[in-house]
């Protein structure tokens, strides 16, 4: 019999350094983890595969994770991690004319499942970023984004609240699959969400958003549970979460963001999804779908 248990789950969002003995360190201590760190905590929270994702803006690290060094990585481990590419928006001219073809095709067939996450600080309707989203869109790449409240702050790239300039992208771009994640994202779960809280972690009951307008209007929009940010916008209202998980079960993606050894919000919310699950909030059709059949349709594996 079918039980969530027995449902292995996909991380749709992770990194790993291909060389750890090499990784700087954080200001706060460790480093990004290795693969072999990163499947023990698969081995832990019942996850079959994650998604590699690179990091190559100068933003958010001290040093870049190549799409190289990812692919490298998954290689090593093909049981356990898939990858995806990334490009850059700013990359060779710096010009909205730039043509990514050749380097997204190449990785494509190198065995690519999107690209992301993009973390370039400029506008997210930025005509770089536009140009980048045109061979994505093209290519039936799905792209995963981190937004940034504004310009210097962090990494990601910027939108102001209510999420104007990604909606502006989401209508341009019908085809492009678009997955959401970072706090000013999912801050915006909440029609009472300001400026001032919109980079952190919102507490107290939701009063449906902008999210759930978005989702509505536009089918090419995707969420990525995964950081503390995903995590904190399903645990802070849970009876909303319910119901959340319901209306867009097709469009929800598990994912960990696990960066190094002292994360525990994955671990959070694992048990918020077991409590979940025993309780019967949601069913266990619309679980499998967030936690590993989306990824599956999405990625096309």
């Amino acid at each position: 019999m079918e039980n969530i248990e027995s449902i292995k789950r996909i991380d749709i969002h992770a990194h790993v350094t291909a060389f750890p003995e090499y990784a700087p360190p954080f200001k706060w201590g460790g480093r990004f983890c290795s693969a072999e760190e990163v499947i023990k905590f698969y081995d832990e929270l019942n996850i079959e595969k994650g998604v590699l994702l690179p990091l190559t803006s100068a933003e958010g690290q001290l040093t870049p994770m190549t799409s190289e060094a990812i692919k490298y990585t998954a290689d090593r481990y093909p049981d356990r991690f898939l990858w995806f590419c990334n490009v850059d928006p700013r990359a060779m001219l710096n010009r909205a004319d730039n043509d990514f073809s050749e380097i997204l095709n190449f990785y494509k067939e190198m065995g690519a499942k999107g690209i992301g996450e993009i973390t370039a600080q400029i506008p997210a309707d930025d005509p770089l970023l536009d140009n980048l989203y045109s061979y994505a869109e093209e290519l039936d790449m799905p792209v995963l984004i981190h937004i940034a409240p504004r310009l210097g702050y962090g990494y990601g790239i910027i939108d102001e609240l209510g999420l104007p300039r990604l909606e502006k992208m989401l209508k341009k771009h019908p085809k492009l699959k678009i997955l959401g994640h970072s706090q000013p994202f999912w801050s915006e779960i909440s029609a009472d969400n300001t400026n001032e809280i919109r980079n952190t972690f919102p507490q107290g009951k939701v009063i449906e958003g902008r999210v759930s307008e978005l989702l509505r209007e536009y089918p090419n929009l995707y969420c990525d549970l995964s950081a503390g940010s995903g995590a904190n916008a399903m645990m802070r209202d849970p009876e909303f979460c319910y119901k959340f998980f319901e209306e867009f079960s097709d469009r929800i993606l598990y994912g960990c963001d696990i960066c190094g050894l002292t994360n525990t919000h994955q671990y959070e919310f694992d048990a918020f999804l077991k409590d979940m699950m025993d309780k019967k909030a949601v069913s266990l059709d619309t679980y499998r779908k967030i936690v590993r059949d989306n990824a599956v349709k999405l990625l096309n594996l």
